[in-house]
């Protein structure tokens, strides 16, 4: 029997037992760095599956190890498990039991999928020359747990790696993905904008900060739309505006939060330089003074044009040409992408949304989110297919 086609059925046998899982997590959710129940689950269940298990790696982050009976490269697969301070509003017979927590990135989804994956490849251990790195990775919603674990050792000696996420608008069944940059890279914007308050019936004795916060905020989209080249994708969002304590007076100071997205490298550089000279000239003008703290988070997702070639074969051998589909980039972004510096490798999303009107799914980062867990079993056949593809000898190449 053809090997993608038996890891496919293979896929389908332990469905029930994913779905049991994702369930439970999903009822249990926890935020960021402080997932230590998840990660005593996955520990338990990779020690079964006879692994060397490593935890407590980048916060609760678990790595377990699976080695083949030949040597080999190393390929690496990864799955973040930390959930969103979020009131669940779905329904769900096992929705969130956490008051203001809830999974609502599917990141339940993505660890029940790796570990079904891991069930899947550890069967065959013995066909697969080299080794399989299980990286269940803590604090991906705040973007701090793939440097955590890159800093206790967890990319060493990686040659490839590979993540998916759901994504709630591709039907469940499909994959897409694409070659060189899939997402956006993140940085943070802290501004406080200084003036003089007092009476707000006086207003030409003070130097008003909230109308010149009100002035970056529009001045600032002048970025995009005057200083970047349509080609080249960038967003600038302001998110949080704070200032004041009551409605006659000018308060003293403004301070304001926001992301930037970018897709080219060069064009994240320069954007520090553009905030910086935008807020202190508009402030300038209105009699204020700016400090701008400008933090980078996390680099754009970058697809390695060959790993992107054995995602998109492994996905037609095992569901046909048709479920793999070509997407433009997003700008959602991933801590995927520092393990990435580390090593080639490939993200995709695997389809999550709906059989039957697909256009009603709710997004991600939705109280309402629930994925159709049939990807559950796409997504481990995934894994699996890519890691045996990737680490099959001579002679073990059908089942």
């Amino acid at each position: 029997m053809d090997r993608h086609h038996q890891i496919r059925t293979d896929a389908k046998e332990i469905e029930r037992s994913m779905i049991e899982a994702r369930r439970d997590f999903h009822l249990n959710p926890e935020l960021s760095f402080k997932e230590s129940r998840t990660a005593g689950i996955v520990a338990d269940k990779l020690k079964a599956l006879g692994m060397e298990v490593h935890t407590n790696i980048g916060g609760y982050g678990v790595v377990g190890e699976l080695h083949g009976s030949r040597p080999g490269k190393r390929i690496a697969l990864r799955a973040d498990m930390d959930a969103l301070p979020i009131d669940e509003q779905t329904g769900l017979p096992f929705a969130s039991t956490t008051p203001g927590v809830m999974h609502a990135c599917g990141h339940d989804a993505h660890t029940a999928i790796l570990l079904g994956a891991a069930e899947l490849i550890a069967g065959r251990r013995d066909r697969l020359s080299g080794s399989v790195r299980f990286l269940f990775q803590s604090a991906e919603e705040i973007l701090a747990g793939a440097v955590a674990m890159i800093k206790d050792g967890a990319m060493e000696g990686v040659d490839e790696i590979y993540g998916l996420h759901n994504l709630p608008s591709l039907t469940a069944g499909k994959i897409a993905v694409k070659s060189g940059v899939l997402m956006a890279a993140i940085d943070r914007i802290e501004i406080r904008i200084i003036g003089k308050g007092g009476h707000g019936g006086y207003p030409d004795a003070c130097c008003d900060p909230i109308v010149a916060s009100s002035a970056v905020v529009m001045g600032l989209q002048q970025i995009v739309s005057r200083e970047i080249a349509p080609h080249q994708a960038a967003v600038v969002s302001l998110g949080t505006i704070h200032g004041g304590t009551a409605n006659n007076i000018i308060p003293d100071d403004v301070e304001l939060t926001g992301t930037i997205r970018t897709m080219d490298p060069e064009v994240r550089r320069s954007m520090p330089e553009r905030l910086k000279r935008i807020i202190e000239d508009i402030c300038r003008a209105y009699r204020c003074t700016a400090q701008l703290t400008y933090i980078e988070q996390v680099r754009e997702v970058d697809n390695d044009e060959a790993c992107t070639s054995h995602v998109r074969e492994i996905a037609a051998e095992l569901f046909g040409a048709e479920a793999c589909q070509s997407i433009v980039p997003f700008t959602y972004g991933e801590d995927f992408a520092e393990l990435m510096n580390l090593s080639k490798g490939c993200f995709f999303w695997l389809g999550s949304g709906p059989q039957e009107n697909p256009e009603r799914a709710f997004g991600l980062h939705s109280s309402k989110l629930n994925v159709d867990e049939s990807c559950l079993a796409v997504g481990a056949a995934m894994f699996a297919g890519i890691a045996i593809h990737r680490l099959a000898f001579e002679g073990c190449r059908s089942e």
